[in-house]
């Protein structure tokens, strides 16, 4: 994926700076499990509780990657807290333009240990909603 990103990618706490990696390096899934605590917890915009776990995360996480993260996907405003980052992005899907935020948290080890996203407006949260139900049903037919 090309670095379309509206702040740079580089520079930042080596946590960060993974996730960015990942990021910019065409979603490598093995850097991506790698990052993940194992009691990882997931906070979804459309799933009413905490999805708890590296494998639950897992797929969620890369089903955001071949959704929300297209040719559009972009960062615009980054927030570094040392073992905490909120990172701004927008995207487009379907015609539909989505704001959202993911809040990361990292422990000690440098891996992620609380993942959340926030999506605006409504018709986003719906997009993504539909688009993330699909990628997920095509990711279980596939494993």
């Amino acid at each position: 994926m090309a670095n379309q990103h509206d702040v740079p990618l580089t520079g930042y706490q080596p946590n960060l700076q993974t996730w960015f990696d990942y990021m910019t390096g065409g979603h490598d899934r093995g850097l991506l499990l790698e990052m993940l605590h194992d009691d990882v917890v997931f906070r979804s915009p459309v799933v009413h509780t905490p999805q708890e776990g590296k494998a639950i995360t897992f797929a969620y996480l890369s089903a955001a990657g071949n959704t929300l993260g297209n040719g559009s996907f972009k960062y615009t405003k980054v927030f570094d807290c040392g073992d905490k980052a909120v990172l701004e992005f927008e995207s487009e899907m379907d015609g539909i333009h989505i704001n959202g935020i993911d809040m990361i948290e990292w422990d000690e080890n440098g891996k992620i240990t609380d993942f959340k996203v926030m999506v605006r407006p409504l018709k986003a949260i719906q997009t993504v909603h539909a688009a993330m139900g699909k990628m997920l049903e095509q990711m279980k037919a596939e494993a």
